[in-house]
C-alpha cells in the first residue's frame, strides 16, 4: 500500500463507502503478507515510496508468480522482477496479465513519463555495458523517468564524452556504467555538479577481474562524491538516483526559495537539493 492507496481508503471509511471492519481487513495486510515461503513487504512503499521489486534468482517460477500476484493486490505501484529466467517470466506473466518483459526484467504498472520528476543522464563507457544499462532505465522508465541515454563514451576516446558535455551538464542525476578499469566515472565525476552514481560492470581482460578492478577505481575515485553500487548493479543505481530525485522533489516542495524571501535572506543562494550557501 503506497500513500495514495491509503488516502483513499481514509476517504472511503470517512463517506461511508467502506466500514471501520473493511478497512481493519485491509490494514491489516500493511506490514508484510507471510506467504510461507516468503514474506511479502506491503509496507515498503508507504516508507519509500516504490514497492519491493523481486529478485528472480534463485527463486521457483511458481513462487515469482505468487509474489507478483500478491504485490499487485496490494497498492497501485509499478512492479519489477529483476533477473529472471524464460521459466520464472512465463509464470509470472501468465499468472498476472498486463506485465511486460525488457531483457531480464518484468514490469506492471509502469507510471506516464514526467519530466517534472528529474532529469537522469544514463552513460556507458562501451557497447558491452548495455545489458547493465538497460537494467538500469527499465528500473527508471518503470517509475516515470525516461533517461537520456548516452553511450560507448568511454576514456579511451574522450573526445567523444566531451561532444554530449552540454546533456551531461543539464543532468539532476547522472549514472555512469563501465568495466576494464572503470575511469569513466571519475571523469564525469570532475565534469558535473550533479550526482554521480557509478555503476562497475564485470566487462573487461584478465586484470579487471570480472569488475572487481572498475569497483576499487571507482571506491577510489579523486572525483569527491560518487556514489558507487555493486559490480553489473543496474537496478541498484537506478534506485540511488530515484532516491536522490525523491529528496530533491521534496525539498523543492518545501519552497527554500520562498522561505529564504520570508526571512529577508536576500542573499541567500539555493544551491541543488535546496542546500544554501
Amino acid at each position: 500500500m503506497d500513500e495514495a492507496a491509503l488516502s483513499r481508503l481514509i476517504e472511503a471509511v470517512r463517506d461511508g463507502a467502506v466500514t471501520p471492519d473493511e478497512a481493519t481487513a485491509q490494514l491489516r495486510r500493511l506490514p508484510f503478507t507471510d506467504l510461507g515461503f516468503a514474506r511479502v513487504d506491503h509496507h515498503r512503499a508507504l516508507r519509500q515510496g516504490r514497492a519491493e521489486t523481486v529478485y528472480g534468482p534463485g527463486k521457483d517460477p511458481a513462487h515469482v508468480a505468487a509474489i507478483v500476484t500478491e504485490l499487485l493486490g496490494a497498492s497501485g505501484a509499478p512492479i519489477l522482477v529483476s533477473r529472471v529466467d524464460d521459466a520464472q517470466a512465463t509464470a509470472a506473466l501468465d499468472a498476472n496479465p498486463g506485465g511486460t518483459r525488457h531483457g531480464d526484467t518484468l514490469v506492471w504498472r509502469p507510471r506516464p513519463a514526467d519530466p517534472r520528476l528529474g532529469c537522469v543522464v544514463l552513460v556507458t563507457a562501451g557497447t558491452a555495458d548495455l545489458p547493465v544499462a538497460d537494467e538500469c532505465a527499465t528500473t527508471l522508465v518503470a517509475h516515470g523517468i525516461e533517461p537520456t541515454r548516452i553511450n560507448d563514451v568511454g576514456v579511451a576516446g574522450l573526445h567523444r564524452l566531451l561532444a554530449v558535455l552540454d546533456e551531461l551538464l543539464a543532468a539532476d542525476v547522472v549514472i555512469v556504467v563501465a568495466g576494464m578499469e572503470g575511469a569513466l566515472a571519475s571523469v564525469v565525476g570532475g565534469l558535473v555538479a550533479a550526482p554521480v552514481v557509478a555503476v562497475p560492470t564485470s566487462v573487461g581482460y584478465g586484470a579487471s577481474l570480472e569488475g572487481v578492478t572498475a569497483l576499487l577505481g571507482m571506491l577510489a575515485s579523486c572525483a569527491s562524491g560518487l556514489t558507487v553500487v555493486g559490480i553489473d548493479n543496474g537496478f541498484g543505481a537506478a534506485s540511488a538516483a530515484l532516491r536522490m530525485l525523491d529528496v530533491r522533489r521534496s525539498r523543492s516542495d518545501a519552497s527554500p526559495v520562498a522561505d529564504a524571501t520570508s526571512t529577508g535572506a536576500d542573499d541567500a543562494t539555493v544551491l541543488p537539493f535546496g542546500g544554501h550557501g
